[in-house]
């Protein structure tokens, strides 16, 4: 499944992922933002890995921000600008 978000006044998210047994597998996250330090990519996936695919966007934004540590610095994106495209992603999903 693929989802993807522009970010008003930033960039482009992107987000691919599989849904297994209800859940969110093999995330990935792309798109023309900026993360320091280049480790917060994986720490991003990971904290999507594994959650419901019914989770809102609220919940999705608290898991990426939970996962988060405070040195990480995040430019033209937001953990809500994830979420709104991985909900996204599962929308467009249930419709194909």
């Amino acid at each position: 499944m693929h989802g993807e978000y522009k970010m008003p006044g930033g960039k482009l998210v992107v987000i691919d992922l599989e849904i297994h047994a209800g859940h969110l597998q093999q995330v990935q996250l792309s798109g023309d933002f900026f993360l320091e330090p280049d480790s917060a990519l994986h720490t991003i996936n990971a904290a999507l890995e594994g959650q419901p695919a019914t989770a809102n966007e609220a919940t999705l934004a608290n898991a990426i921000q939970a996962s988060l540590t405070a040195d990480v610095l995040m430019y033209g994106i937001s953990p809500e600008a994830i979420a709104v495209a991985v909900r996204r992603a599962l929308h467009d999903g249930a419709d194909a």
